[in-house]
């Protein structure tokens, strides 16, 4: 888990929304006005649903609307030069999922499959309700910032005759000594990570996903995440993780000089479909954390390198500090150990490498010992996974005081294609070029 920032979670004052003008069609069954219509009147005046929102839900409006609240208001825009749910804040909820094609199913059928998705996507980020057979689960809410994001695993491309589209960068990570992985929930074909404010909202994402598949793909995993709600602290601040550290403070930021370098493969970039892309590192971390939890507080802060309370660097200052490590104490030694996680990830110990991590934490229940399933859905984004993730991971392998309380036990890795613009459906360049 590099010492990288998670985005900051968001006030729920800080959501807005803007409507495309898009509407849902009058589909005869009773519903009449659409949810998107009902959530306010941007499209015929240029309004901004901010902390009032629109109103409620996709049935018939009543006489008075009842506005949303901001959380339920926040919306985030399908189309677009990058995918959504990369550079968005943290979101409360999410999903990730693979998918494999059936047997049979070739390059006409994702096609096909593509298409049907990002028109499901882009109807359920706008609030609306799903194209077909809805299940009325997020009925009554907005948008709730939903985002689903789609990517293409190394096994996609032999089956669909695209083997010379695939990526070099998208070749398979190499095994690391911490990896006890799964392989059954492991890469997959197709990847799909959602993410909202609400749970039901991504429930009904995830179900429409599932559904639209049809008989052209099938689950390969599935996996169940969540962050800490927009507003549950009094002012915006960088997650914690269930070991109960605040998880990093290094995370490129948009406004970075080099970010977009970092993260997002160029225009004129290679493969010339994964334009404005970028490439998904995903991978399930389980925490020890009966054995973290038994370590005392002084001993946590040096294996990570950092205060627990604050997320300060043990030389000194606040969360944002630059780290000293030069720094000693009376005894000779550096404050911030040298096997210390925090000091290890820094890009500068990485030749630069960096990446941006946006994960979920997760919680599957308890092992008949009672000892809890628990750790962090690690999603990072970077232009080109052998200079972001790989050599930052090599550096963990050989050393990190925190590998002793981890287990990495599924992995994947997908090429995320630049956003659809309008009239387009994700993958298209790819999948018709």
């Amino acid at each position: 888990m590099p010492d990288q920032s998670i985005p900051q979670a968001r006030t729920p004052e800080s959501d807005s929304a803007s409507d495309s003008g898009v509407r849902r069609p009058d589909s005869g069954g009773g519903r009449g006005v659409s949810r998107r219509a009902l959530l306010g009147t941007a499209g015929a005046t240029g309004l901004v649903l901010g902390a009032t929102g629109g109103a409620v839900g996709y049935a018939a409006a009543p006489a008075q609307a009842t506005p949303l609240t901001s959380l339920g208001a926040g919306r985030a825009m399908f189309h677009g030069k990058h995918q959504p749910g990369i550079t968005e804040g943290l979101q409360a909820r999410g999903h990730l999922v693979a998918f494999d094609l059936v047997a049979g199913a070739g390059r006409k059928e994702a096609a096909a499959l593509l298409r049907r998705w990002s028109t499901t996507a882009e109807r359920l980020m706008a609030g609306e309700a799903a194209p077909h057979d809805d299940t009325d689960v997020a009925r009554d809410a907005g948008p709730s910032s939903l985002t689903v994001t789609f990517g293409f695993g190394h096994s996609f491309f032999a089956r669909t005759g695209l083997e010379k589209q695939r990526p070099t960068a998208l070749d398979p990570l190499p095994d690391f000594s911490s990896d006890q992985l799964d392989k059954a929930r492991s890469d997959g074909d197709l990847w799909v990570q959602i993410g909202a404010d609400d749970a039901l909202v991504a429930f009904h994402a995830l179900r429409a996903i599932q559904k639209e598949a049809g008989g052209a793909a099938r689950v390969r995993w599935q996996m169940n995440g969540f962050n800490r709600s927009p507003g549950a602290t009094a002012h915006p601040m960088t997650a914690r993780n269930l070991m109960g550290q605040i998880d990093g403070t290094r995370n490129p930021k948009p406004t970075d000089a080099d970010f977009a370098k970092r993260i997002f493969v160029p225009a004129s970039g290679e493969p010339a479909w994964m334009a404005n892309g970028s490439y998904a590192v995903v991978r399930r971390i389980r925490m020890l954390l009966d054995d973290w939890e038994k370590l005392s507080l002084t001993a946590q802060e040096a294996v990570i390198g950092r205060r627990k309370a604050d997320g300060a660097p043990l030389s000194g200052g606040g969360e944002t500090t630059p780290m000293d490590l030069e720094k000693a104490d009376a005894k000779g030694e550096y404050v911030v150990p040298l096997n210390a996680h925090a000091r290890i990830t820094r890009p500068d110990r990485n030749s630069g490498a960096a990446m941006l991590r946006r994960p979920f934490s997760y919680h599957d229940g308890f092992d008949t010992d009672g000892t809890p399933d628990a750790g962090l859905l690690f999603v990072c984004w970077q232009a080109d996974p052998l200079r972001g993730f790989v050599p930052v991971q090599r550096k963990l392998d050989r050393g990190d005081a925190l590998s002793r309380f981890i287990r990495h036990e599924a992995s994947g890795l997908f090429a995320v294609p630049g956003g659809a613009a309008k009239g387009e459906y994700v993958g298209q360049r790819l999948l018709e070029g």
